[in-house]
């Protein structure tokens, strides 16, 4: 079975990051983060500044905020990149947190309302979204986790975000649905794999 490194790496990742940013300021300053990479639609559609989309998916707004996130990639990246494999696990984290903070600046747009954006939350989403058609697939099953154990954990998830404040569910909503159409393009089972039956 082949060891999680990706999740692993990309855990480290954040975590590094967000003790350098605290070393040098507050993590929880909308200003402070937008000087080290935070999404803030004017500034990427002005000053094209592209570069946002991916650096914000390694920031974190406090510590709160990084522990939900890496418990939560934690989650979903084991199970996820040990059965799509490395670079298939790569691909839907970034495409799905690509996808989820282009759709955030879409919802801006159209609003007019600008916020200081940031996390890893996008991708994290769309690893669920990815586990979810999986589970599907596997005839309710992705390793050890079941479809309705996924199902319930996603609408739990959603339920908080929209229930919460100063949380960006349109990048929620499009990572989960980037990982989604992510996983249904890349999914391969494996010829003579078995699952045992059990509804989503």
């Amino acid at each position: 079975m082949k060891k999680p490194v990706c999740t692993v790496i990309l855990v480290m990742i954040n975590v590094a990051v967000f003790l350098v940013l605290s070393f040098l300021g507050m993590t929880e300053d909308g200003g402070f983060m937008v000087e080290h990479g935070a999404m803030f639609v004017p500034y990427v559609t002005e000053y094209k500044e592209y570069y946002r989309i991916f650096t914000s998916m390694f920031l974190h707004f406090g510590s709160g905020h990084l522990m939900n996130n890496m418990i939560m990639l934690a989650a979903a990246g084991v199970p996820l990149e040990k059965e799509v494999g490395r670079v298939k696990f790569l691909a839907i984290y970034f495409i799905s947190g690509t996808g989820g903070a282009l759709l955030s600046m879409w919802a801006d747009i159209c609003t007019g309302e600008y916020a200081v954006a940031a996390g890893a939350s996008g991708a994290i989403f769309g690893l669920i979204g990815a586990m979810l058609y999986i589970a599907i697939r596997n005839h309710g099953t992705i390793g050890d986790i079941s479809g309705r154990g996924l199902v319930l954990m996603t609408a739990i998830s959603l339920y908080f975000g929209y229930v919460s404040g100063g949380v960006d569910n349109t990048a929620h909503v499009g990572g989960l649905l980037a990982g989604a159409l992510l996983a249904v393009l890349l999914y391969r089972k494996r010829e003579g794999e078995y699952s045992p039956v059990s509804g989503i």
